[in-house]
Formats: structure tokens, sequence, C-alpha cells
């Protein structure tokens, strides 16, 4: 083999390139070459990821990037514009050196030379060019850039100064031919400039595909990238179809005239040789006291925490045979062994900073809570000796890995720690972690319909057929959902989509930065990794995660957890309205009534029991004690919730578990005979089959990955033994071989739901810390929680239900005892002052000290003159009325914006005639004859009760002194089916709970109605409609509007019954069907009657009316009228009216909300046909989805369904 591809651009050259690095090595492969080079953009995103899929292929990777030159200084702005600002030149790592210089060199494009690309100039390529390679690039090289504008002179003494930098041999002039008539230009003279400057010729392919037939899919790509549509003429292309992975043959036969630059390609891949070291620890080292060494320091930490903890440091540690200093000591060891002795100083060194400064920490999270090590550090507050949990699980010796140990720090105070770790280590060694956004299956179905102009209604049916699953692809899709998969077969617009998609599918689209990951460095990091800048500025790694820690980097997570916020404040809350000081790490953790609080499933605020389905679940559950609250957290998830009511009866009936053998009863007893933890599947290999932990953690790794060949060898190693390797197995051990087998199998079952112990632990002691503090002290705890969210409008809306339900008085905020956050006043929660619209935290944090300073504002005047130099505008004291925030100052609120701006004004103006030297006659009245010039309040009595409360929604935006619908909310929660929060999107989750298509009832006041003329000049509206908790938008449709209209005026309360309509990253809606007045459902009987005129759930002739699909008529053409709902009739005459074709039954279902939006706004007397090719089969739909036939509907319905598909009151459409 005489080629090798030396400019690559894979998936990583983000939005450009197509080029998937695994399909890509196996086309190299295929092709029959040994080598191949990645050179993206910029960047090296990609370098690790290609190193190893080459290795594993016996390809040789050559290492490399195509980077941004600058004309003159990396550091100028603006010199040139457009083209011009940077060239492009591509370099390659030949060793080594070569590839820490290149990661310098790409590093300082982003860390110094950024400027709408990274960019690098002379004076970095010239400091770090030893060990590279280098290649003029493409049609946008410096040396080719000269020569396209005839300036022959400039592009030799470009490329002699490439040479001069890189060296003699080290610089080649790049051949490239895609069909493009500047190419064969620039070629000819490139040929000439290599004979007479003796610079030698490369040709390459410049690659950004892996396929000829990726040209279409790449193509779309760029579309995203650019946001352009296909059809769009002026948009950026690459035309000619030539930038995939081409053969030696093909490369040959495009320079005829120059074999050498081909065959050069492969001398260049001979020199290229970089060895990357993986699974090797680069770990900092921790400065320790005088007169210790890491060990012997690590050790005296933890003997001493060992005695604090435990104090008798010679009791057995459970059922371990060892002792508590024994059990310490064998970790201690396992850690040395390993070289993490400097991992712990390091992590103990910064947890124990956060806890001397006040930085509230998680009680810890994940396997790391299993190691006494941990405990005694007091890096995890989890006794693994109390909760049996396995110290293997974290590290285990017979498997060498980075442990991982992730902490919780209070949200708000998080960055602190990260501050201090750069601080004590170096900002140049201290750095964030980047992690790719991808294009995911549903969304590149969005993506791709998006830029192929597509309706839009069309491509989002096409995406919810996507199962929402984790890691769901395209091909699984097509798997699970046949109606897709039909669809997909049969309608070849939907089969071009999905292909489409399929090629781009898993593409990374975009960067950001870790939420919490950062990675601490023996010496600056860009010599370990290239560095690039976050979308904040901010330095972060090219590598993600799971490859630092490859590379031995020591990766930390700095979780922020709102939770540890909202304990901390509830706490302080405590403290100061009761002098008592809370220690939550010593509180009674088998409290009855607590665990009660928890069993009656009001669990709103409490850590991790806040969900609907969790609420259900704890009333189930009753947990008795911690280990209920542990074992709840771990089987409330998909797959193990399957479990839950074998683990209940056996709660409930202790007596009537049955296990296999009677070893396996102290490993399962805690769990009443269920598997639940993954520490549960090691205990059994252990004690069942002889199994060393280490290697039983092997195992049960082997199951959660699903590794069946691992798994079957190891079944046969559990049952019978392998004296080899020194495994005894369960029959040796006096367990019959059948149920052996069968424990074996229900292992396989459960393990990969299995959850990690240690981790439920952590999470249930957050979780009944919560639960402690709101079933003790409610008011603080509920003031904190609502503190913690103050920003989300719709938790403070549903927090505050849950005050009022639990008989919590809401006061309207306070100038005069009001802080900063929700606050605790005499027993009841005073809303927060920042909450407030129009009014900063700066300002209140002055009023606040103003207050603290001066003491309490006595009356309106008295604040409005001391705070009038605090930057509080007029607009700011009227939101301050409003909200009743100034009503302890004397007056009404209607009395106090009757007066606040003449006062205002009166004091501007005395501060005038102060700086002038003039004396008002205030000034020189007397006390007595002061209040005769003072400013009276006006008897204008009070606004009305609904006047004050809309006044409250327009600044705070919530009711606080009370709400429209409360003298309603038992009928209310009576009759809905949902509440307007669950058509919210949750930020955390990305979803709302709400269900696309299924029918729901709602409740509330019309806040306001948009109205909107459909083209026939119909009258629909938009309604904004509001519960005790938020709001959601209800669409009516013409024929709805009509008939409701009465009702549609603003502040009326109705009920509303529709449709529901999720998009996603959208709130959802509902879609009108029927309304009725409070009135009517406070008068009883059923609420909703059908559009028939009998009672229950019907929907406006949607599909699920129809019986299902009997009603199409499978052995002949059946037909179903809206007054006839049975079995189908036979018809002998086909109906007129306007026909959709649709191939199959799964086709229409997936576009039916479709055509129902699309035919929403025509009114008319003609009937809407649905016709079903594969089996013939028509349906009239019913009459109350009666269209007019004209061209404005058939334009609509051929513009989504396509003109083929429609036809109006014709022959059948088949017959066509």
């Amino acid at each position: 083999m005489a080629f090798a591809h030396l400019h690559v651009h894979t998936e990583f050259s983000l939005l450009d390139g197509s080029n998937k690095i695994k399909e890509y090595v196996k086309r190299v492969k295929e092709l029959g070459m040994d080598s191949a080079a990645i050179t993206d953009h910029g960047v090296m995103y990609g370098v690790i990821d290609f190193y190893r899929a080459a290795r594993e292929q016996g390809i040789k990777p050559i290492l490399g990037c195509e980077v941004y030159v600058a004309p003159n200084s990396r550091f100028d702005k603006e010199l040139t514009g457009g083209e011009d600002r940077y060239y492009h030149l591509v370099l390659l790592a030949e060793n080594n050196q070569g590839y820490a210089n290149l990661m310098k060199i790409v590093s300082a494009g982003f860390t110094e030379g950024y400027y709408y690309r990274p960019r690098v100039d002379f004076e970095i390529l010239n400091q770090y060019h030893e060990g590279i390679i280098a290649l003029s690039a493409c049609l946008a090289g410096e040396v080719q850039r000269y020569i396209t504008k005839g300036l022959l002179h400039e592009a030799k003494k470009a490329a002699l100064k490439y040479e001069q930098c890189f060296g003699k041999g080290n610089y080649f002039l790049e051949l490239q031919d895609h069909g493009i008539a500047e190419q064969q230009t620039v070629n000819m003279e490139l040929m000439k400039m290599s004979r007479e400057l003796q610079i030698p010729l490369v040709a390459t392919n410049d690659v950004h595909y892996t396929y000829a037939t990726d040209a279409e899919s790449h193509d779309i790509l760029l579309c995203l990238q650019t946001g352009k549509k296909l059809a769009d003429e002026d948009r950026m292309r690459y035309d000619g179809g030539q930038y995939y992975v081409k053969s030696e043959e093909e490369m040959k036969g495009l320079f005829p005239y120059a074999w050498e630059a081909v065959e050069n390609t492969q001398r260049i891949a001979d020199r290229c040789n970089v060895e990357i070291e993986f699974g090797v620890t680069k770990l900092p080292k921790y400065e320790v006291p005088e007169g210790y060494d890491s060990w012997t320091y690590l050790n005296k930490l933890c003997k001493d925490g060992l005695a604090e903890r435990y104090g008798d440091v010679n009791q057995p540690a459970a059922n371990t045979g060892l002792t508590l200093a024994e059990r310490l000591d064998y970790e201690l060891n396992v850690i040395k062994n390993m070289g993490y002795v400097d991992y712990f100083l390091i992590v103990w060194d910064f947890i124990n900073y956060a806890r001397q400064n006040g930085i509230p920490v998680g009680p810890g999270r994940g396997s790391a809570a299993g190691s006494i090590v941990s405990y005694c550090l007091k890096i995890t507050n989890i006794d693994p000796i109390r909760y049996n949990l396995l110290f293997e699980r974290f590290l285990n010796p017979e498997r060498v890995s980075m442990p991982d140990i992730d902490i919780d720090f209070c949200f708000e105070r998080r960055q602190e720690v990260i501050d201090y770790v750069g601080r004590k280590y170096g900002a140049d060694k201290v750095v964030q972690i980047v992690t790719f956004g991808t294009l995911l299956a549903k969304g590149v179905i969005r993506d791709v319909g998006r830029v192929m102009d597509l309706p839009y209604a069309f491509v989002d049916s096409i995406a919810k057929m996507v199962p929402n699953e984790l890691g769901i692809t395209l091909e699984k899709a097509l798997e699970m959902n046949p109606e897709m998969r039909k669809l997909y077969e049969q309608d070849e617009q939907v089969k071009y989509l999905i292909d489409m998609c399929q090629r781009l599918e898993g593409l990374p689209r975009h960067t950001s930065m870790h939420a919490a990951g950062v990675v601490i460095c023996q010496k600056s990091a860009d010599e370990f990794v290239p560095l690039s800048r976050g979308s904040d500025g901010s330095i972060v790694t090219q590598f993600t995660m799971t490859t630092l820690e490859e590379l031995g980097l020591l990766k930390m997570d700095f979780l922020g957890l709102r939770t540890l916020t909202v304990i901390k404040n509830a706490v302080d809350f405590v403290e100061k309205s009761t002098g008592k000081f809370i220690e939550m790490d010593h509180i009674d953790y088998d409290d009855k009534d607590v665990l009660a609080s928890i069993g009656t499933g009001k669990t709103d605020g409490v850590f991790q029991l806040e969900s609907a389905g969790m609420k259900n679940f704890m009333k189930e559950l009753k947990p008795q004690n911690l280990e209920d609250v542990i074992a709840g957290i771990s089987l409330y998830r998909p797959g193990p919730m399957d479990f839950i009511p074998k683990y209940i009866k056996g709660k409930d009936s202790s007596e009537d578990i049955v296990y296999p053998c009677p070893e396996l009863e102290p490993i399962l007893a805690p769990t009443y005979g269920c598997i639940v933890y993954q520490e549960q599947v090691m205990q059994i290999v252990r004690d069942l089959g002889g199994y060393t932990l280490g290697r039983s953690d092997l195992v049960r790794r082997a199951m959660s990955k699903k590794k069946q060949s691992v798994m079957e060898k190891e079944r046969a190693n559990f049952v019978y033994g392998n004296e080899e390797e020194g495994v005894p197995g369960c029959v040796a051990n006096g367990i019959n071989e059948a149920v052996a087998g069968q424990i074996y199998e229900d292992m396989m079952d459960f393990a990969k739901y299995a959850f990690n112990k240690s981790h439920a632990a952590c999470y249930a002691v957050v979780a009944y810390q919560t639960a402690y503090l709101k079933y003790y002290y409610p008011v603080e705890f509920m003031a904190a929680l609502l503190t913690s969210v103050i920003d989300n409008a719709k938790k403070v809306s549903e927090y505050i239900l849950t005050c009022r339900n639990m008989g919590i008085e809401i006061l309207a905020p306070d100038i005069n005892e009001g802080e900063a956050g929700f606050s605790v006043s005499n027993n009841s929660i005073r809303y927060a002052l920042t909450a407030i619209k129009g009014v900063g935290r700066p300002v209140i944090e002055a009023i606040a000290e103003e207050r603290r300073t001066r003491g309490r504002f006595t009356n309106l005047k008295d604040f409005i003159t001391r705070v009038a130099d605090l930057d509080v505008n007029k607009r700011a004291i009227e939101n301050f009325i409003k909200a009743g925030a100034l009503d302890s100052l004397g007056g009404t609120r209607k009395q106090c914006m009757s007066v606040y701006v003449q006062i205002l004004d009166h004091i501007t103006k005395d501060k005038k005639n102060n700086l002038a030297g003039q004396l008002s006659l205030f000034d020189i009245a007397s006390e007595e004859d002061k209040d005769e010039f003072d400013i009276r309040m006006p008897d204008v009595g009070e606004y009305p009760k609904e006047m004050m409360l809309s006044f409250e929604k327009e600044v705070l935006g919530i009711y606080v002194s009370g709400h429209p619908l409360e003298e309603y909310q038992e009928i209310w929660e009576r009759n809905i089916s949902n509440r307007t929060t669950d058509f919210m999107l949750d930020e955390e989750t990305g979803a709302v709970v709400a269900e696309d298509q299924k029918t729901a009832i709602i409740g509330g006041m019309i806040m306001d109605k948009t109205i909107k003329y459909t083209k026939n000049d119909k009258v629909m509206a938009f309604l904004n409609i509001e519960d005790l908790v938020g709001t959601v938008e209800v669409v009516v449709f013409p024929r709805d509007y009509e008939k409701y209209a009465p009702l549609l005026v603003e502040d009326s309360k109705v009920f509303i019954k529709g449709r529901i309509s999720v998009e996603e990253e959208k709130d959802g809606k509902l879609i009108c069907e029927q309304i009725v007045a409070f009135e009517e459902a406070l008068k009883g009987g059923p609420l909703f009657e059908n559009r028939y005129g009998r009672t229950g759930n019907t929907n406006r002739g949607a599909a699920n009316s129809w019986q299902g699909r009997n009603s199409y008529g499978q052995q002949g053409v059946g037909v179903a009228s809206a007054s006839q709902q049975t079995a189908p009739q036979k018809i002998t005459k086909l109906p007129d009216g306007v026909w959709v074709q649709f191939a199959t039954m799964a086709a229409f279902e997936a576009v039916e909300k479709t055509l129902y939006e699309v035919t929403a706004e025509s009114e008319g007397e003609d009937s809407l046909v649905v016709f079903i090719k594969e089996t013939k089969a028509i349906k009239v739909l019913p009459p109350n989805r009666n269209v007019c036939a004209d061209s404005e509907l058939k334009a609509r319905l051929e513009a989504v369904f396509g003109a083929e598909n429609v036809k109006f009151r014709l022959k059948p459409i088949e017959n066509n």
C-alpha cells in the first residue's frame, strides 16, 4: 500500500464532518490501508477515540489537526475581514514530542488567539514546531490563497516561511482535486513551486464523510451548521460529492502526473509514531505537614477519625470477621497498593476546607460510602458497617481503576470549593471538563425535517413515534415500534427522512461545560490534554471525563445540590426562631414519627420522595426504618418497579418469605427476600460460591453490562466451582445444583437493574433529613424550600399551595420584617422581598442594611426619604405598595398609591433647595407647625379585594394574601384530572407530566384571551387559564368558540375538557373540546356530556371513538356515522366529500392529529373521508369534523399529505 489519508475531518469537526470515527477506521481497513490520520478543524476532540479505534483494527493512527493561522499576531483582531482572518494549515504529530507540542499549539489557539476561530501564529508555531510535520492544506491555506489571487511571489515567500519554521523535509505542498476549477490552477503552480523550491508534494483528499453515498446527508449537516434549508440557493455547499474516503487507486487516478505526491502520504505515515499511555495515574502530590509523608499522614487522619467515629476500635466490623481497626488497615493497604494515597488526601483536604468554612457538604454519593476510610476522613457521613456496605464495590483490588468520589456541596457555594482547589494547585492545573451535545433520535428527525422543509406537524408526528427510552436509537425505534417500521417501509418520504437521520444520528453537534467535572493535574493541564474555551470564556479540556480517566488524570465531580442549601437555611431559621442549633448529622435516624410522616405520602419538598409516583409508593411502603427508605429509592425506577409488590408483601408478611437456601437469609432478610442492591449480588456470589469480594464485583459488573460470555463462564464457576482459579462453588458448599442454578438465573435477571446501595443510602439520609425538618419545623423548612426555588414561579406556586394545605399562613412581603429570601415571622412565612418585580437584590440588601443600621421605617415618608439615595425609583416604590410590602407603614395601599409620587417629588425638591443653600418653610417652621406642612394621606379607602389580588399577581407572579379560586378549591380538586403544572416543562427532566393526545380536564380562571381570525373569517381563541398552582394555554377552535363564546370572558371560572398537545422542549397545551362554568359544577351531577348528548369521556371524532380498527371494516367497505358508533355498516355507494388517502392504518394514526389540525379552521357541510389503501377501508368522520371543500383547504391538505393523496368529491381515490 502506497497511500494514506492525511487530511481527514471526522464527526468532531462539529456539524462540518459526518465521518464517524469507527466507520472511517473500518473503511480504511477495507481499502487495505495500514495508516490513517485525523485532522479536525482547530480541535483535537476526537484524537483519543480515533487512536483507540485505529489500534483495535490494526491501523496506525496519525494524530493531527487542521489549525487556523492568523495573518499576523494571534492577538490581533479584525486586521483583515472574511476569509482572510485566518489560513488553514495541517499539522501531524511525528512522535510523542510532536504530540505534546500539538496539544500546546491547539490549546494556545483557544486560550490566546480565539477570534471567530481558534487561531495560532508563527510565534506559537516556531516555539512548538519540534516533532511536527506540516502540510499546506486546502484552498484556504496561505500558499494556495496567494496563488488564487495571482500573487505567486507572495506564495513562494509563504512556502519558504513555513519550511523554515518546521525544517527541511517537514513541510509539504498539498495537492487536492475535488473537481473545483481553481484546484487545477493551484495544483499546476504547486508542482512548479515544488521543483523550484525543492519542497516535496503530498496528495490528499479533504475527507468530510465516509462513503460517496454520504454526500446528501452531509449536505443536510451543513444546513444544520448554517441554519439553512436544502432549497436555499445562497448557502454553503461541498459540491461534487468527492469528499469521501477514497481508495489508493482513485487517488492515483486523480493525480497521474504526481504519483510521487500520492506515495509521499505513505512515507509521512511511516514516519509518524505516537504512543499514548493509558491507565497510569498522574495524580498531583498533596503537600503534607512537616514530619509526615503522604502514607503516614493518611494513616494518622484515618486512625484519629476511627476513634472519633466509633470509640472502641477493636469492636467487630459487622460480620466481616475483622475488627474495625483491621478493616481500616485492610482498606488503607489496598489504597496504598493501588497508588491512591494522595487521591484520598486531596479529597479530604477540599472537603475539610468546605466544612471549616461553613459550606454544607452532602453525606456522600455513589460507592465511596462503602469505605470506612471515607467515613473516618468525613468524606462521607454514612456508616458502612451499620448499613453493611461493601468497600470492594468502591475500590476493587482485582480491577485497577481510579476511585470515583463525587461530592455534593451547597448549590450556592460550590464555586468557592472549586476556587479553593484552583488556588491550592494552581489555576493552570485545575480546569473544567468538556461535554458534547449529540444529534439524538428524536432531535435529529426534527432537525433534518426542518432542513428538508417538511411540514412541522408531519415531522413532529414521526419524532413522537420514537419511544421515550434512555439511549434510544432510530434502529431500536424501528424494531420496537411496528407502526413506525410499517410507515418507514411503505412511505418513501418517511424512508428518505429516516435514512438521512440515521446517517447523522449520534454526531456531536456542540460542546458545553460539564456541570460538575473538574480535572486536577500534576503540571500545567495542556501538558496532558488540549484545552478550549467554554461559552462563558472559562478554560475547559478538549477530552471528555471518561477519556481523562483513561489517561490517568484526576477527575473530580463538585456537584451542587439545592437540597443541602435548603437544609442549611432551615437549620439557620430554627436557630434564629428558637435559639436551638440542630446538628443534622446527629439527629435520630429511627424516629418513628418522622417515618410515619413519610408513610402518609405527604412528601412535597422531601428530597427524592416528592414525585406523584413516589408519594403513592411511600403510602404503600409505610417505611419503618431508614433501610426501607434506602430500598424505596432503589426500587422506584424502571425495571425494579416490578419487584415492588413482592417487596411490600414480604415486609407485611415476613413469616411467609421462603429462601431457596439458608445461606441467602442473612443477605436478603433486610430486603424481605428480594435482591435490591448490587452489593447483595456480590455477597451472594461470595458467600454461596466462595468468590473473593473483588472477583464477585467483576461478576456483578459482567451481569450489569450483560456480558453474556463472561456470565455463562461464571455460571459454571458459581455452581460447580473452579479449582484452578480458587473458586469452591455452591455444590462444594452443600447447596443443591438446581437451587444454585436458579439463584444464578435470578441474579442475572435482577443484576441489570440492581442499584448501588451506598448511593441509595446517601440519598436516603438526605431524604430523611428533609422529612425530619418538615415534620418538626414545618414553617422553617418550607421557608427555606421556597427560597431555594424563588426564581421558579411554578414551584413557588406549588409549595405555597402545600403550605396552605399544611395550615401555614403566607404573609405578604414587608419592608420592616422581610428579608431577601422567604423568612419565618411568628410561625408564618413572610414572602421574599427579592421576589418583587422591578426591584433587584442589591436594592433589597441596601434597604435591609439601612433598616439594621437606623431602625425600622416608621411611615411612607420616612421610608421614601431614607431610601431616596439607594436607586429606589418610582416604579420600585409602586411595586412595593402593590405587593403589600409597605402595609406596616400605615395607610391603605390605595392611599399610598395616591401620595407616593407627591412625597418623592417633595423630597427631590428639598434636596435641590439644600444644594442651592435655600431654606423651605418646612425648615423654619416649629415642630408644632410642621404637621400642617406635611403631606397627609387622602381619605380614599382601600382597593377592592380582587384588585389587590391582581396587583399582587402583577408584581409577585402569584397571589399571596389569597386566591380568587380559594373558595372553590374542594370542587376544583374533585373535578380535574390535571393541574396546570402538569403541562409545564420540567427544567431537570426536559419533559412534561401530561401525556400527548390524552384527554384531560382542567379548571381555573380565564386570565386573558387572544382572538384570531381564520382565513374563512371564523373566530378562534387562545386562552390563558390559571388554577391554584399555575397557568396553561388552551386553544379553542372556531366551532367550539361559537358554541362557548358566552363563557369565554376574562375572569370567568370554568372547567375545560380537551386533548393534551405536547411538543418537545415546550410547555404543553390543551385543545378545547368542552367548557363548563364553575356554577354548573356546583349543581352536582355529571360535569360533561359528550357531543352526542351522552355523559362520558368522548373525543372530537378521534380514532378511539371508532371502536378501534374494526370500525374500518376489514372484510369490506364499511362506514360508521356519527350517530352509529357500533359495528361497521356495508355501504353501496361511495360517499361524497373530501377524501384523504393513507397507505396503512399505521400511517393514518401517525398523522391523525395533523389531519385534525389542518382541517380545524375549515367550516362547511362537506364530509371528511379517510381512506386506507392497504385494506380499502373507508371512514366518514363525524359531522363535527365537516369541512368546506374549497381551494384553500385543498392546498393545505396537499401541502401536508401530497396532492396524490387528496381528492374532492370525485370517484374513489383507488381508481385514480
